[in-house]
């Protein structure tokens, strides 16, 4: 349904500052020609020594900050200002069900309401949940668990990576759900270089089990083993109508279209490139990559002569290996922000459990990237003799 800017925010501040109902409520997105101070909020109850307060997390693109306020004037008076910025969306979890709007691109005040309520959690020190249950049945199906639902401990890593990816992309998910871009009735996400699959799995799971939505997943994979492997789990666990895997190339791989959510974890070198242009050529609304190994930029940065002051840097072969893990990943975000995706670079799992631990995540905006930052990516390109493979994908895509 549809209704003002200012009816929408009234009833959301209603439900954001209502102590007693209060689960979760997020803030994101921006109003066409404006910007927030903060690119995204999120308020939930917490119980402190001094007594029940809101707790407000504000996100710039670098950080989170913090604050805390006693309920009653302060917490109105915070709902209150952050409703005046110009945030193209709201959420609001209640006990009662769910309320959100956003705004569309022509100015549109859109609503939504669930009778669906939530459970409740304002221990400030609260243990952290888990979305992954450990009873799940693809985890013992894919050796995670023992018959018991227990973790064995040869695969807790695994486990963690898993738990951290479906986090990521509960969070993403979310966002792009609730600011309308999630909207078909039945969702297509692709998983890339799948594998073994247990991403794959895991983010079916989650998405309807987790977010109450109707999805198709596909995986896809090189190897006809893991496609006849990861068939055999599927049809075991009766997801098979929804879940199906393909033998073909990250390229090439034959998938219907539309896709709205993009997947590629680990894949090695210029396939996770090859993955982010497919995502992007196929419009996906959200498109997580964690990448894997860099040698192709690594290659021209041993090739080319360092600007100046950098041959104190890249004279050493380690350094000049993570210096080109840091350029390759900083000029792919920038490449997909020129495509209209709003991109950042966030830790995948702990550097304890894995050294691969970065993720790319993208939210197609339709925006394109700022002058400034095009003059960066140049200057950046120019200095160091660099030709991204990503770069040239989207040339050709055009």
């Amino acid at each position: 349904m549809t209704t003002d800017l200012a009816t929408a925010r009234s009833e959301i501040q209603q439900w954001a500052v209502d102590a007693e109902r209060l689960v979760r409520a997020t803030a994101g997105g921006v109003l066409r020609g404006q910007r927030p101070r903060w690119r995204r909020i999120e308020l939930r109850p917490v119980e402190l020594k001094s007594g029940p307060h809101l707790q407000v997390v504000a996100y710039d693109e670098r950080q989170s900050f913090t604050s805390n306020y006693a309920w009653g004037p302060d917490a109105e008076q915070v709902v209150k200002e952050l409703l005046n910025e110009p945030f193209g969306h709201w959420h609001v979890a209640s006990t009662d069900g769910e309320l959100g709007y956003r705004v569309s691109k022509t100015d549109r005040v859109l609503v939504t309401r669930s009778a669906a309520g939530q459970a409740r959690n304002v221990s400030h020190d609260r243990v952290k949940h888990r979305l992954v249950d450990p009873a799940a049945p693809f985890l013992r199906e894919l050796g995670v668990t023992d018959s018991s639902g227990v973790v064995k401990k040869s695969r807790a890593d695994k486990y963690h990576q898993i738990e951290e990816f479906v986090r990521l992309l509960d969070a993403a998910a979310r966002d792009a759900r609730d600011a309308g871009r999630l909207q078909r009735d039945r969702l297509r996400v692709v998983d890339l270089g799948c594998g073994n699959a247990y991403l794959t799995f895991a983010a079916y799971q989650h998405l309807t089990a987790g977010l109450g939505l109707s999805v198709e997943v596909i995986g896809v994979d090189v190897k006809d083993q893991a496609r006849r492997h990861n068939t055999d789990v599927a049809e075991r666990l009766g997801w098979s109508a929804d879940v199906n895997f393909v033998e073909g190339t990250i390229e090439d791989a034959d998938v219907a279209t539309p896709v709205d959510i993009t997947l590629a974890l680990h894949a090695c070198d210029t396939a996770t490139d090859d993955a982010l242009a497919r995502g992007v050529r196929w419009q996906s609304e959200l498109i997580l990559a964690a990448p894997c190994c860099h040698h192709d930029i690594q290659r021209q940065l041993r090739a080319a002569t360092p600007p100046a002051p950098y041959g104190l840097v890249t004279r050493h072969g380690l350094l000049r290996e993570r210096w080109g893990d840091i350029v390759t990943d900083a000029l792919r975000a920038q490449i997909l922000r020129r495509e209209g995706y709003r991109t950042d670079l966030v830790e995948f799992v702990d550097s304890q459990h894995t050294p691969r631990n970065l993720l790319l995540r993208a939210h197609r905006t339709g925006s394109a990237s700022t002058p400034e930052q095009e003059a960066e990516y140049t200057k950046l390109v120019a200095a160091w003799s660099l030709r991204p493979h990503l770069a040239s994908l989207m040339e050709d895509f055009r």
